[in-house]
């Protein structure tokens, strides 16, 4: 879910540097329009994907029972 949620939210990122560069929203452009039904649909998952992302942040990054002694 990790992975996942990463690739969609770097995809997420990469529409949104596409449009502060050239005023193109490519979801928009492919699903027809920002208003259409799927093009919400998609910025939803995207939004999900990110507060998803929020966890990753806070896991244990040291496998348990890998600890390294001091």
């Amino acid at each position: 879910m990790d992975n996942t949620s990463l690739v969609i939210t770097i995809v997420g990122a990469l529409n949104w540097l596409l449009v502060g560069l050239f005023r193109f929203d490519l979801v928009a452009a492919i699903f027809g329009g920002s208003d259409s039904l799927i093009s919400r649909i998609i910025y939803v998952i995207v939004g999900l994907a990110g507060l998803w992302c929020i966890t990753i942040l806070f896991k244990d990054k040291v496998p348990h029972g890998h600890h390294s002694s001091v």
